[in-house]
Order: C-alpha cells, then sequence, then structure tokens
C-alpha cells in the first residue's frame, strides 16, 4: 500500500483498505436489513416541489415574511410563503395586499358590506374606509416553515 506525503497531490498508488478476511472480489448479493419499503415499487424518480405547491406557475410567486404579525394563521417572521395570484379573495383567506402604498400581511374578513383585515397586533380588524388605497396582490397558499 501506498503513501501519500503531505504536499503530494498525486493519488496514483493509492490503494483501498480491505480488512483481514474481506473478500476482494466483486460483491455478488446484498443482505437487506428490515422489512422492504412498500414505496419502492411506486418511485418515479423524485418530487416536483411546483407540482406539488403550485397551482399555477404563472400566476404563483414566493414571498419572504417580515415581522411577526400573522403567526397565528402559521407565519412567522423570515418564512417564506407561496401567494397566487389567480385565486379569488374569500371570507378569512390569507392576502398579500398593499394599503396606503405599504405592503401587508392580513386575513381578509367581510362583514356585510364592509371589509376588515385582521392581524395578530390587534383583536379587532382595520375597516378599510373609502378613502383607502386598496390592491390585493394575491392570495397565500402556503407557507414555508423555517425549523430553527
Amino acid at each position: 500500500m501506498g503513501w501519500i506525503e503531505a504536499g503530494e497531490t498525486a493519488v496514483a498508488d493509492a490503494q483501498p483498505y480491505v480488512p483481514e478476511g474481506a473478500s476482494q472480489g466483486p460483491v455478488q448479493a446484498v443482505s437487506a436489513m428490515g422489512f422492504p419499503s412498500p414505496a419502492r415499487d411506486y418511485f418515479d424518480g423524485g418530487f416536483d416541489l411546483n407540482r406539488l405547491l403550485v397551482k399555477d406557475r404563472v400566476s404563483t410567486f414566493i414571498m419572504r415574511v417580515g415581522g411577526g404579525s400573522m403567526q397565528s394563521a402559521g407565519i412567522y417572521d423570515g418564512d417564506e410563503i407561496i401567494v397566487d395570484r389567480s385565486m379569488p379573495v374569500r371570507h378569512n383567506s390569507v392576502v398579500v395586499l398593499t394599503l396606503n402604498g405599504q405592503l401587508l400581511v392580513r386575513r381578509w374578513q367581510i362583514d356585510g358590506q364592509r371589509v376588515g383585515l385582521l392581524c395578530d397586533e390587534s383583536t379587532l380588524p382595520v375597516v378599510l374606509a373609502e378613502g383607502d388605497d386598496v390592491s390585493v396582490f394575491g392570495v397565500v397558499t402556503r407557507c414555508l416553515h423555517h425549523v430553527r
């Protein structure tokens, strides 16, 4: 077995370590341990996160959240949210919107003809007034939460 001196880069004469009594030929059989996975027969080569998480690729975006105002919805500071612009906004939808020039993530509350925005910072929703400049960017469909 050849040795490599410190500073040398060639490994041409290096030999793999083989314990005493071990076969040096190719492995003929592999001994499986434990119960074989039933999913082994159904493996199709991987999974595509777009297929699993995104309904409409053209109108879906990922955004990083800053702040903890939506923790009751499971959205924490630093999480990424998946936002779909093609989905309709419904009562209790979590939405990304601009309100008077400020980008926000809020829960959309509909009460008759009034619309309110709910977050963890207050127990009552902020009711939208007629003069408010509101534009809904999209509906939050998923939250990619960091496990720390």
